[in-house]
């Protein structure tokens, strides 16, 4: 593994480690913290959420670690034999689906769908019970997704050495 290859990985490992860890928090304190309020103010409160984390930090995270991804898959699928390689990949691959993939197929949608409702509202009542279950159990998805691509590029390190 070239010396720009084990600092790409290095950065992927930090920023999957990041988000999953970003994840994690929101799957165990976050989501249950909402689930304990009355209806309108945790849809208010998600609502204030989802607005507050589209910022350029976190996009440099999430987007960033799946632009080292992409990077790392094509390396990877270049130099095949090259130490480390299918880790390289799978971590990489992991990333995009578990992370990118799940966050664009299911979360976000969700998110859409609260965001269009009033807090107070009968629809929004209805809505959060099923958005605080499902929501979150997508998001476990990408917690585990995130920090096991994050140990996944750690490995392919590890096996380079």
């Amino acid at each position: 593994m070239s010396t720009l290859t084990s600092a790409l990985a290095v950065a992927a490992a930090l920023g999957a480690g990041l988000m999953g860890g970003f994840f994690f928090a929101f799957s165990n304190t976050v989501m249950p913290s909402l689930g304990r309020l009355p209806a309108d103010g945790a849809v208010a409160a998600m609502q204030g959420i989802n607005v507050v984390v589209l910022n350029p930090l976190f996009f440099m995270a999430f987007f960033g670690s799946a632009a080292l991804c992409l990077v790392l898959g094509v390396i990877a699928l270049v130099n095949p034999a090259s130490p480390g390689t299918w880790w390289l990949l799978a971590g990489s691959l992991l990333y995009l689906i578990g992370v990118i993939g799940v966050t664009m197929a299911f979360n976000v949608p969700m998110n859409e769908a609260l965001a269009a409702v009033s807090a107070d509202s009968t629809a929004a009542a209805a809505l959060w019970e099923d958005y605080l279950t499902r929501w979150t159990m997508w998001n476990h998805v990408r917690a585990i997704a995130g920090l096991v691509a994050s140990g996944l590029f750690v490995v392919a390190l590890l096996r380079a050495v």
